[in-house]
């Protein structure tokens, strides 16, 4: 479904109809000779696959009755994303929003939020799922107070895996269909293996179903990260059971009803450095500005590809294999795997280069101004610092 060159109503309209895009780069660093596809959700309206949910939700739940324009108070336990998917919904569509969300979660989040117009309430990051002091407990607890509260309840609202049955995977399947087989670049013509990360698990869930419409045979892979208790068999579990993971929108600590976990074909752990690792090479390589999950969502559908079973796809010419990418990197700037990844890398051949020109020793750590931008000071007749 191609992105609209029409006058769109709001911004509403322009949720979802993201692109699917080759990520060569990574597959030839890799030695894969299939078609590694990223469908790349940051370039929805508010920045993430959870704008998709947020506007069905509220969609489904006018058409219901249970929105009263004017007076209902949408509260939402978040790990920030749906959230701001269910501001901006709610900016357009005039109801209030609190967004319970909790502290592990980026300030950029809650910023977002805040300037949507939704109130922010954080929660112990440590805390139980099913304690008074978790963000779902503290969200209960706000909508039996504040008057007419309501939960869309992203963890067991259908319209969460309905959204991705319906637009997520279609958009993935016709992108395929209607790209033609070339000698230089061949395609089956189907969806092969899709790869993606489970949170609430609603996107795994609609997207398999979506695409077994289309292809029976598709190979759908999860991704959880280690400390989450998502993935099957259970035992894949207990590497880091109970562990903090850094890494956000991925992975609970307990099974959300909308996730159907025997619809997924196979399962895989990964690690914040697992993450990070291709957060980096996606952008140094490919170009994609993409957040912590995405790193998850690759690193994890890579391993599986170098596995036995996957490595029957990833050495055919032709195969498509699609890795859902969640969100950019907006919502993670001030996070510190970020900044190192960004600003505490090894000094680059040009970067020794500019320094030899300027009479700089890159050796030394980088120097940042306070306006964040990086600096190489230099001596010469009292010149300012070069400004990179």
């Amino acid at each position: 479904m191609p992105r609209s060159t029409q006058v769109l109503d709001n911004a509403l309209d322009a949720v979802g109809n993201t692109p699917l895009i080759r990520l060569d780069k990574v597959a030839k660093q890799h030695g894969i000779k299939c078609n590694l596809l990223g469908k790349v959700e940051y370039f929805s309206a508010g920045g993430s696959v959870k704008d998709r949910i947020a506007k069905a939700m509220v969609e489904a739940a006018e058409k219901e009755g249970k929105l009263i324009p004017g007076k209902s108070v949408v509260v939402e336990p978040t790990s920030g994303n749906t959230g701001i998917g269910l501001a901006l919904a709610c900016a357009i569509k005039g109801y209030s929003v609190i967004i319970t969300m909790p502290n592990k979660m980026s300030l950029e989040k809650e910023a977002l939020l805040r300037a949507l117009g939704a109130e922010v309430v954080r929660t112990p990051t440590e805390a139980a799922w099913d304690s008074p002091e978790s963000h779902i407990g503290v969200a209960l607890k706000l909508q039996k107070e504040v008057p007419y509260g309501i939960i869309l309840d992203q963890y067991r609202n259908i319209n969460n895996p309905l959204a991705h049955e319906w637009t997520t995977g279609p958009e993935i399947i016709e992108a395929i269909v209607s790209t033609p087989s070339t000698p230089s670049r061949p395609s089956s013509g189907k969806v092969d293996a899709i790869c993606a990360g489970a949170g609430t698990g609603g996107t795994v869930t609609g997207l398999s179903r979506a695409i077994r419409k289309h292809n029976k045979d598709c190979i759908v892979v999860g991704i959880d990260p280690k400390g989450s208790i998502l993935a099957l068999p259970e035992s894949l579990n207990a590497d880091g059971a109970g562990s903090q993971y850094v890494v956000e929108g991925i992975g609970y600590d307990f099974i959300p009803d909308v996730l159907a976990q025997k619809e997924v074909d196979t399962w895989l752990k990964t690690s914040d450095d697992d993450a990070w690792v291709m957060v980096q090479q996606l952008m140094r390589t490919e170009g994609l500005l993409v957040g912590g999950s995405s790193g998850s969502a690759l690193s994890g559908a890579l391993r599986w590809l170098k596995s036995e079973e996957g490595q029957k796809i990833a050495n055919t010419p032709g195969k498509n294999v699609v890795v859902l990418l969640p969100d950019g990197i907006r919502n993670y700037m001030s996070k510190p795997w970020f900044l190192k990844i960004a600003l505490e890398g090894e000094a680059s051949p040009l970067r020794n280069t500019i320094g030899k020109i300027l009479g700089k020793d890159t050796s030394e750590e980088n120097n940042f101004s306070s306006e964040g931008n990086t600096t190489i000071s230099y001596s010469s007749g009292g010149s300012k610092p070069a400004r990179l």
